[in-house]
């Protein structure tokens, strides 16, 4: 907390405090003067409600305007020298101000999480290690194989990412369908490790390829990347203790490339998922998946039907409404949507100048996102089973989330009884993945908008025929159809020991792996965003793919420190995790038969999501422990390979 910058512009200050967020302001106070009176009433900030970001604290004009003039004064005397008084906050004190902060009780065990996450203590930081032949190879250079690449630069281990897309970017680079962008806050849904000045508080698509382009230029990973090629084989030699991933570019020229260890960073959303609906070749316009856009393409007096009501048709139907024609939209089952006043607001600069030049003001921002938006609910997305309305929610918090989204639902619809029905859904809130109002309610309430709660039974020349025998023409059909989330990794065919293959291991859609990340038979083979490791509850993916990150790499330098040629998972540790995540599982709302949804495979098992809560997640991979491995030493035709790789 000291200041390299010397004393702070005083006028700037002043203007800039009028929009600060005033919970963040308080605990910044009170780290800079020690004075208690911050953290007690009347400059206690109220609970937030819904999923904004309560800027003004609760507090009345004249509290706010005493938080303002103090804060100012004491940053101000931080400038010019003066040190804060609780520059870092003891154990039991900063318990005390999570949840002051938040106005609610904060559980003890966030303690650990934000003291590192916040910068009170140095997070860990792999030590470098002299990586001799060792070398990794990372399949996708998405947001997870960034996270792995920097990771393992950090270590000073050799890697190299194939990645199919000509650029770095995952799915925000193949994404670019109109309205696409983040529903995740943008100071939450970022890298921890390289902040930025967000323009808006809801990153839209550009600005997320743009910052990952910054992110990849900074830690200069293109010269480690091959671009344009595809994945098809992995192949585990036990002898070697080495994997040949072999690649097919664009010219459908073929390529091997070998590593020690294997990092798959495919992503969860990478497949898209399309429909067999009858007639499809038969259309005479553009048809397409949402993941797919055609660049481009002129919408303008088109006749336009969406298929499906999922959270890109939720971007894509409103960001095109008043361009064409008609809109007709096909919805399987309604989605519960919660109200967002932030969702296109810009980020004001005065905000951007709090973040760059007052001590701590982003961590605890920062904090005060990530509660809200990762783990706040997740208590009220367990079964009550004395619940005597399960048919509706899952406990009385659970049915309290229900009437305030439906509250949302009718203010945004009541001159619309018809589309009230259509829109609200049966099954308990978060039974799905939450979406935020980005002006979804008012895009259906158009006269040019119709939405068709009848499935599609037949894709014509000219249009759509619904599963009730009506026929609605179209010059263009959308695919909101989601992703095969499920099937893990496939078409890569992965063999580890003994000629094993991973899909033969997981069937077609049931993947399982210790902590997500690892498999027994697949020695130094690692998933990122593996099964049950997606927040169902929502928040931001860049903590928990962090965390896989930290815990992958640690194995990875301590096989290098200790000698290992290979770490494999051992069977106990796996399946008592499995049975513990289906045991949780089986008293959590993504195992409500009241909906269908891509968290469960065809057998009804969650294979995507999470039971835990992040901070759980955190603590399970913060250390690696190598009693849940078989570990080997470097073979000896491992050292005689490398011998004769180095002769050569």
């Amino acid at each position: 907390m000291m200041n390299p910058r010397g004393p702070i512009d005083e006028v700037r200050l002043r203007q800039a405090v009028l929009v600060a967020n005033l919970p963040t302001l308080t605990m910044v106070l009170f780290q800079l003067t020690g004075d208690e009176r911050w953290l007690q009433d009347p400059y206690r900030p109220q609970r937030a409600r819904g999923l904004g970001p309560n800027d003004s604290g609760g507090f009345p004009p004249d509290v706010a305007d005493v938080i303002r003039l103090n804060a100012v004064s004491a940053i101000v005397e931080w400038s010019r020298g003066a040190p804060p008084v609780v520059p870092v906050p003891e154990p039991e004190l900063l318990k005390q101000m999570l949840s002051i902060c938040m106005g609610e009780e904060i559980p003890d065990e966030y303690e650990r999480l934000m003291r590192e996450e916040m910068g009170f203590v140095p997070a860990p930081k792999t030590e470098p290690v002299q990586a001799g032949d060792f070398s990794v190879v990372i399949i996708g250079a998405g947001i997870s194989g960034m996270i792995a690449a920097i990771r393992l630069k950090e270590a000073g281990i050799p890697f190299v990412i194939l990645e199919r897309n000509p650029d770095v970017g995952g799915v925000w680079l193949t994404n670019s369908y109109p309205g696409a962008g983040v529903d995740t806050p943008s100071y939450l849904y970022s890298f921890s490790f390289f902040p930025r000045n967000w323009s808006t508080h809801f990153g839209k698509r550009d600005e997320m390829v743009e910052y990952l382009h910054e992110v990849a230029d900074h830690f200069e990973l293109r010269r480690s990347i091959v671009f344009e090629t595809e994945v098809e084989t992995a192949v585990y030699d036990e002898s070697a203790q080495r994997w040949t991933v072999s690649s097919r570019d664009r010219n459908g020229a073929t390529q091997e490339f070998t590593g020690n260890a294997v990092i798959s960073a495919v992503g969860l959303f990478n497949k898209p998922k399309l429909p067999q609906i009858p007639g499809m070749d038969s259309f005479e316009g553009p048809i397409f998946h949402t993941a797919q856009w055609q660049d481009g393409l002129d919408l303008a007096g088109k006749r336009v039907a969406v298929v499906g009501t999922g959270a890109s048709a939720m971007q894509v139907v409103p960001a095109v409404a008043d361009e064409v024609a008609n809109l007709t939209v096909f919805q399987r089952s309604p989605q519960w949507i919660g109200a967002s006043d932030e969702y296109f607001a810009p980020v004001p600069e005065d905000v951007h100048w709090l973040m760059e030049n007052v001590p701590n003001y982003h961590a605890w921002y920062r904090f005060r996102l990530a509660w809200v938006f990762n783990d706040r609910v997740h208590a009220s997305l367990k079964i009550d089973p004395d619940w005597k309305h399960s048919d509706r929610s899952l406990n009385a918090v659970n049915d309290g989330h229900r009437r305030y989204f439906t509250r949302h639902l009718t203010s945004q619809l009541e001159d619309r009884p018809d589309l009230i029905e259509k829109c609200l859904p049966h099954y308990p809130p978060f039974g799905k993945r939450m979406l935020l109002d980005n002006g979804w309610f008012a895009a259906l309430k158009k006269d040019n908008v119709e939405l068709v709660t009848d499935g599609v039974s037949e894709v014509t020349r000219t249009g759509v025929v619904s599963s009730a025998g009506e026929e609605f023409d179209a010059d263009v059909i959308v695919l909101s159809t989601g992703f095969d989330a499920s099937r893990y990794l496939q078409p890569i065919e992965v063999i580890g020991r003994g000629g094993r293959s991973l899909r033969d291991t997981w069937g077609d859609d049931d993947a399982t792996a210790y902590l997500g990340i690892t498999t027994p038979g697949f020695p130094n083979l690692f998933f990122m965003y593996g099964p049950n490791t997606n927040s169902g509850a929502g928040g931001s993916y860049f903590f928990i793919g962090e965390s896989q990150g930290r815990y992958i790499v640690e194995l990875i330098t301590r096989m290098v420190r200790e000698g290992h040629g290979a770490v494999e998972c051992r069977v106990e540790p796996h399946d008592r995790w499995v049975r513990e995540i289906d045991a949780e599982h089986s008293q959590m709302v993504w195992s409500h038969p009241g909906m269908s949804t891509y968290y469960r495979n065809s057998q009804g098992r969650v294979v995507t999501n999470s039971p835990y809560r992040v901070v759980d997640y955190w603590a399970m991979t913060h250390d690696p422990d190598l009693a849940d491995f078989v570990t080997e030493p470097v073979s000896v035709t491992a050292i005689a390979d490398a011998a004769g790789a180095r002769a050569g």
